[in-house]
């Protein structure tokens, strides 16, 4: 087990990770107190709670009646008498909401906005993840008042400097981030913009790892505390103090791969190896797909109706799903009574049968997407990955993990899932990334820039042939526009300290039209190691954010510089650098210029796209 120190802190804190997941979420906590070992818990009672999802989660469901309020939330919405009046009242249910969010750039072709169901009129999906987490907060609140002695007075001493970690898919970027700080100030986590600095955003990916460390990495054998495949090959014995590792966590909406250089000699160390992974296929598309193929084969049929392919849709979710674990066997929906038949559609007796090679076709999508990004992931790995380990709520299918033990990919992996408690390794996981930090660096996902003019030299050919669209700007100079410039590339290895700069110039007319600066900061997504030409790949180059930043301390230094090709005469110029750290777990942004030799720096606010 990973080694904790005592808190150094001079007084008590309080840390909550917010597990917000697809179809299951849930909290764990932290009280730091001074010179005592952290030890982390996880909210295990919840209201109409009985064993939903395991003791530490609760249905990601919410009612809405028709004003929009919210009526019922989490483990409440699944009570007969609230599903009754629901349907009396006609509020509106929402479960698979996150999907609302997810990032666009995701390869997600089997999804659509209509699959998932509407938002209440008047309602976005920041205000509904504001409403939900919210719920949680008042969870956890009385859950740690009741379960702790002097529970009330411990909450009042922490309640208005609480850290919070939000984690979130690999595959969310800016936008996404940008839309869950937001949803925490709606839901009064902080109660304003100076509040965001207690706000912690994290991948789950990442958390998950700080699990793994926790439960099973850090442990004197790698093998002691998980079920191993059938057939794992032998390690390797090399004398080798970093090991290649991925973390594989299969959820409700995502599958996120992250791959780290492990180091587990004191002190424990991980690097991120390959940029993070992630992929639209978890558990809620297996039950998609399985509507579908319901809804086909029982078209022409007396039990085609809607509602009751629902009923089998659903029951298939709850238990077919489950304990599905052999393609030769065949499977069984249970949705009517004893009278209930069609043999020529496979119904009897209230059930419906289908072949153990149609449920594993519903599965097959899953695999082979979590096959493909791990390939990714080693292909782009500097080092050998020897192990690879299954969390997430989707990981208790043994279907699933069968599949991935006998898929050609993981031929050579060591591949393991945690005997115990893998629904809960984001929230723990979330809680230890505060508490003991572990990765040093991480890897950039894409290869970001910024756009800009060059000279024109007439002697490069890349120049000549774009000569037709070259132009003289304000100070004279030709120019031609679709540059790029790269400021750090796919895959690099980077620290969170670690800064990249880029060198801008703004040039106007008007002084007092330099006292703010703007960059647009550019990510490519194509091939190339060395993108230079914006216009050779557009449809690659993508706008990630706008970094702003206020220069008016810097005007009265300007000095006006001639120029026949400015309609007043003069111009000015700014020099300044964008600075970048992209070690973080999200994008930070500043402004640099020089006065008189010296460096100033200011804040910059990073403003992103909508995605």
């Amino acid at each position: 087990m990973l080694s904790r120190q005592p808190y150094q802190g001079l007084s008590r804190k309080l840390i909550l990770a917010f597990d917000v997941g697809t179809t299951y979420s849930g909290v764990s906590y932290c009280i730091l107190d001074p010179g005592e070992i952290p030890k982390i818990h996880g909210v295990s009672r919840y209201p109409a709670q009985e064993h939903v999802g395991g003791d530490n989660k609760i249905p990601s469901i919410l009612y809405y009646d028709r004003q929009g309020t919210v009526r019922a939330v989490g483990a409440e919405a699944l009570q007969h008498h609230i599903i009754e009046q629901a349907e009396e009242e006609r509020w509106i249910k929402l479960e698979w909401w996150k999907l609302h969010l997810r990032a666009k750039h995701l390869v997600s072709s089997h999804i659509k906005d209509d699959d998932i169901p509407s938002l209440p009129e008047g309602k976005g999906a920041v205000q509904v993840l504001a409403d939900f987490m919210q719920y949680l907060l008042a969870c956890t609140r009385s859950y740690i008042i009741e379960s702790r002695v002097n529970g009330a007075n411990i909450w009042r001493s922490v309640e208005d400097g609480i850290e919070f970690i939000l984690t979130h898919p690999n595959g969310w970027e800016g936008p996404q981030q940008q839309q869950i700080r937001r949803a925490a100030q709606l839901a009064g986590l902080v109660p304003n913009d100076e509040g965001q600095a207690r706000i912690h955003l994290l991948t789950e990916g990442e958390a998950s790892l700080h699990f793994c460390v926790t439960h099973i990495l850090a442990s004197d054998s790698l093998s002691s505390n998980v079920i191993a495949c059938p057939e794992d090959p032998e390690e390797d014995q090399d004398d080798s103090d970093h090991q290649g590792v991925v973390i594989i966590d299969a959820g409700g909406g995502t599958v996120d791969l992250s791959a780290y250089s492990m180091k587990l000699s004191p002190p424990t160390s991980f690097e991120e190896i390959a940029p993070a992974e992630c992929r639209l296929q978890g558990s809620v598309f297996v039950t998609h797909r399985a509507h579908a193929f319901l809804r086909a084969k029982l078209a022409n049929s007396r039990f085609g109706a809607t509602e009751i392919v629902q009923q089998m849709r659903d029951e298939f979710d709850k238990t077919t799903k489950l304990r599905f674990r052999d393609a030769e066997e065949p499977q069984y929906i249970k949705f009517g009574t004893v009278r209930d038949k069609d043999p020529e559609y496979g119904i009897r007796s209230g059930q419906l049968k289908l072949a153990g090679e149609d449920v594993a076709e519903f599965f097959r999508p899953s695999v082979e997407g979590i096959a493909e990004a791990f390939e990714q992931q080693q292909k782009a790995a500097a080092m050998r990955i020897k192990y690879a380990f299954l969390v997430g709520g989707y990981a208790a299918s043994d279907f699933l993990y069968a599949s991935l033990c006998q898929h050609p990919v993981f031929s050579d992996i060591n591949l393991s899932r945690p005997g115990n408690h893998v629904n809960k390794a984001v929230a723990d996981g979330g809680v230890s990334f505060y508490i003991d930090h572990l990765v040093s660096s991480r890897a950039a996902r894409f290869t970001y820039g910024v756009k800009c003019v060059t000279h024109f030299n007439s002697k490069d050919s890349e120049h000549i042939v774009r000569r037709a669209g070259a132009y003289r700007n304000i100070t004279g100079r030709l120019v031609i526009p679709n540059a790029f410039k790269s400021m750090l590339t796919k895959g690099t290895r980077v620290s969170e300290e670690q800064e990249f700069r880029q060198n801008l110039c703004m040039h106007s007319e008007s002084a007092s039209d330099c006292s703010h600066v703007s960059s647009r900061i550019i990510n490519y997504r194509g091939e190339l190691m060395a993108p230079i030409w914006a216009d050779v790949e557009p449809h690659a180059f993508t706008t990630l954010c706008s970094v702003h930043a206020d220069t008016s301390k810097i005007i009265g230094s300007l000095r006006p510089r001639q120029s026949k090709h400015s309609s007043t005469g003069v111009y000015y110029t700014v020099d300044y650098d964008v600075v970048l750290l992209f070690g973080l777990t999200e994008l930070k942004a500043q402004i640099s210029w020089k006065e008189n030799g010296v460096e100033h720096r200011g804040p910059a606010s990073v403003v992103y796209d909508d995605d």
